[in-house]
């Protein structure tokens, strides 16, 4: 069981290496009218699942960021 832990861990560190980083700039508040955070403009759920995403689904998150920066005015 202790193995399978550090396999699946392991994992997890390859996959988080091998994607884009994170756009988080350690100003971690939601914004109420957007459900974005104020710093890094992603939602809530995409925040939480930022380190299991997948490198594809991460560059779809950080491709549609600059449209809400724009539209949400943050």
């Amino acid at each position: 069981r202790q193995a399978e832990r550090q396999r699946r861990r392991a994992e997890r560190r390859m996959m988080l290496a091998s994607g884009p980083a994170s756009p988080c700039v350690s100003v971690c508040q939601m914004d109420p009218m957007t459900g974005y955070c104020v710093g890094c403009l992603r939602t809530i759920d995409e925040i939480r699942d930022w380190i299991i995403s997948t490198p594809d689904e991460r560059n779809r998150i950080l491709a549609q960021l600059p449209g809400r920066k724009e539209r949400s005015g943050l």
